[in-house]
């Protein structure tokens, strides 16, 4: 079997794709710009170190890593050099309508426009909120088990990373998946304040929500991000607090089992919250 290349083996989503594969003694050729000692170098934004991690490699998990422009003599080259490309999209893509007005599912929906154009099969993994988003949260809670933010009642179903790994691995390595657009979720809208007790739960310490002022979370917000992400992501958190994100079943459709409950997810990461889980 010809390896498959991963790009952003070190990443939440990418080093549980190697895993799986390596798992199932599938070839992998990880690819990082800083990779361990059993990864390969690589810039996705310079294509000339892309080349020559592409021999013998018919298969490419790909995922967006800077600009999008930037990705995109890779994935020219890709449809020069390989037959399958699994792409880490993102469920901000909106297919109705003509020109995305989200800044992130534009972004997304530019480079998947060019993997469309390149002539391989492809698969787009639309994921919503990535449960791991809530790790910015860790230092408050640690700090007094206090998340301050707007919009607590925004509810999502925020998906474990292990999903969107497993459904990549079935897309890079099975039949039937050529042409899909998976849009994947969790299994339940939870609000912002919701979630934070659950993660003080899996913790082993009380953690509660505080609302404040949009003012003072958009400041907070953009010590960490530009303002057009920011504003795009409180744009979003608003809408979700009068209507909750929609769930889907495609992780279980893909895999074959349920998608994993956040409240996996928090136990999985109890420990960057304080307490380590013994599950």
């Amino acid at each position: 079997m010809k390896p498959i290349l991963v790009t952003g083996a070190t990443g939440n989503v990418g080093a549980r794709i190697v895993g799986r594969l390596r798992a199932r003694d599938i070839p992998v050729r990880a690819l990082s710009r800083n990779p361990p000692p059993d990864s390969v170098r690589g810039d996705l934004a310079k294509p000339e170190t892309i080349a020559p991690v592409l021999d013998g490699v018919d298969t490419v998990f790909l995922m967006l890593s800077g600009s999008a422009e930037a990705l995109l003599p890779t994935v020219s080259l890709l449809g020069e050099r390989v037959k399958r490309v699994v792409f880490l999209s993102s469920g901000a893509v909106d297919d109705s309508l003509a020109e995305q007005e989200n800044p992130i599912g534009a972004w997304h929906r530019m480079v998947e426009e060019a993997i469309e154009n390149s002539g391989v099969d492809w698969t787009f993994l639309r994921p919503h909120g990535f449960a791991a988003n809530t790790l910015g949260w860790a230092p408050s809670i640690r700090s007094d088990g206090v998340v301050r933010g707007a919009y607590g009642e925004a509810a999502m179903p925020l998906i474990h990373e292990r999903d969107i790994a497993a459904v990549a691995v079935e897309a890079l390595t099975g039949d039937g998946h050529a042409q899909a657009k998976y849009v994947l979720t969790g299994t339940r809208p939870l609000t912002q304040i919701e979630q934070v007790r659950i993660i003080g739960e899996a913790a082993g310490r009380p953690a509660r929500w505080e609302e404040i002022p949009l003012a003072d979370a958009r400041a907070a917000m953009l010590a960490k991000m530009p303002d057009f992400i920011v504003d795009t992501m409180l744009t979003g958190y608003r809408a979700l607090g009068d209507r909750p994100g929609e769930v889907t079943s495609t992780v279980e459709e893909v895999t074959g089992r349920p998608a994993l409950d956040f409240e996996v997810w928090a136990a999985d990461h109890a420990a960057a919250f304080g307490v380590a889980s013994d599950s």
